[in-house]
């Protein structure tokens, strides 16, 4: 491996969140902060800050082996009609609150779970609900998680008519046998069909995740999935590093049987990744973050990652949700029959929350926004008055000279060797109490 890819820390695939979507940590949140979410609700809102909307839909054929979401298998349709039920009255009474009644939708995104395990005919319930509170007929960008083996035809025309712009289809690997290994619902034959029904119906843009260092990956197999994607020749593809969270079936295991760690090392996985982007680019596609690449940066936007990355409104619906209304984070409750007995009883389903300070927002939008490759700064100095070159002094100069970044102008720009491997530097970042908390 090349020497410009070697890092000190970390190499062995230990469980521990690695993946940062926030800051402070999740784990920081708490009931002690409910008081802040439902005032928050509940008074006025600057309506130049843009809203989303995220649905989580919690069932699954089978839960993968490396997956830490909040899933239920095996549900059968009176459960998931109470929970259609569930998540159109949630948004009934949220809707009608101060910090949400009347504002506009500027994108949403509909995840997992899988969202794709409803029928045709739940969809169009869902959607027929949720649009008498709100309507994303207006949204940029509606995205919609899916399963390959549970489509059919009729299910991706619907996927079509209720609005659904940008279908992500979870491929994570075109091997059978890996695919097996760590514990995937589907086959590649799946794979293939729904990709075409997909092709065929037409959408404004398609993505397929695949994810490197899966249980069995070799460099052959990681290249032909490079290949095989290349030639399905989706707008958008996702390349995932695999991380083992606490609660995943694979950390339990380990944790249990003290089984050393079937997951690649970070150097062979960040190796993979710096392989694809080559590949990729050779292909006519363009790094848009540390994960994606797009056929076009003009058009194939992901609109839900860059309004989440600047601490952009996005409503949570469901259980387990995650959202950020006007500078407060919050969460539902995870527990599903909890979640539908509070909103069935007409109360907002709210767990935990937590009230950043403007320096944590600050350090949340800089570091996400790392992820992208770049963070042009004077947009940031601008919300906070506080210039992130001055306050990020330290933490940037190490990172230049270890050849992680450079600066020029107002903007930081990631090398490859830091966009590689760009979760592990975030938190020389963070406040020092922070730096070694659990994440999630």
């Amino acid at each position: 491996m090349p020497t410009e890819l070697e890092i000190s820390q970390p190499q062995k695939t230990e469980v521990g969140s690695y993946f940062i979507t926030n800051y402070p940590a999740y784990s920081v949140w708490d009931q002690k902060y409910l008081p802040d979410a439902l005032e928050v609700l509940r008074r006025e809102p600057d309506s130049s800050i843009p809203l989303g909307i995220y649905t989580h839909i919690p069932f699954c054929r089978k839960r993968c082996k490396f997956c830490y979401f909040k899933v239920y298998t095996q549900q059968n349709a009176k459960t998931i009609q109470q929970y259609v039920q569930a998540v159109d009255d949630e948004l009934r009474m949220v809707s009608r609150l101060p910090a949400i009644a009347g504002r506009r939708i500027e994108f949403a995104y509909f995840g997992g779970g899988t969202p794709s395990y409803l029928s045709s005919r739940q969809l169009m319930q869902l959607r027929d609900r949720l649009s008498q509170s709100v309507s994303w007929e207006t949204a940029r960008e509606v995205t919609f998680e899916c399963e390959p083996g549970t489509l059919n035809l009729e299910k991706v025309q619907t996927l079509k008519e209720i609005g659904i712009t940008r279908v992500s289809l979870g491929v994570e690997s075109f091997n059978d046998e890996i695919l097996e290994l760590n514990g995937r619902a589907h086959l590649t034959p799946e794979i293939e069909r729904a990709y075409g029904w997909i092709r065929d119906v037409g959408f404004p843009q398609v993505n397929i995740d695949l994810i490197a260092g899966m249980i069995g990956e070799t460099d052959a197999n990681w290249h032909r999935n490079i290949d095989k994607a290349i030639e399905l020749a989706p707008d958008n593809i996702t390349l995932y590093q695999m991380e083992l969270p606490f609660n995943t079936l694979i950390s339990r295991e380990m944790n249990e049987t003290g089984a050393k760690s079937p997951v690649a090392d970070w150097p062979t996985k960040r190796r993979w990744i710096n392989e694809a982007f080559d590949r990729l680019l050779e292909a006519g596609y363009h790094i848009a973050s540390g994960q994606e690449l797009v056929k076009n940066p003009e058009t194939d936007r992901f609109l839900y990652r860059d309004h989440l990355f600047r601490g952009h409104d996005l409503l949570p619906l469901g259980v387990s949700s995650f959202g950020h209304i006007q500078g407060v984070d919050y969460q539902n409750h995870d527990e599903l029959q909890r979640y539908v007995a509070l909103v069935d009883g007409g109360e907002l389903p709210i767990k935990r929350a937590f009230v950043p300070t403007p320096k944590q927002s600050l350090i949340r939008e800089f570091i996400l926004q790392m992820k992208e490759s770049k963070v042009e700064t004077a947009p940031l100095k601008a919300k906070y008055g506080v210039d992130p070159l001055v306050e990020f002094a330290n933490a940037l100069t190490n990172q230049q000279q270890a050849g992680y970044l450079s600066v020029e102008g107002d903007v930081v720009k990631l090398t490859r060797k830091g966009l590689l491997q760009v979760d592990s530097l975030l938190p020389e970042y963070f406040e020092p109490e922070y730096r070694a908390i659990r994440y999630t």
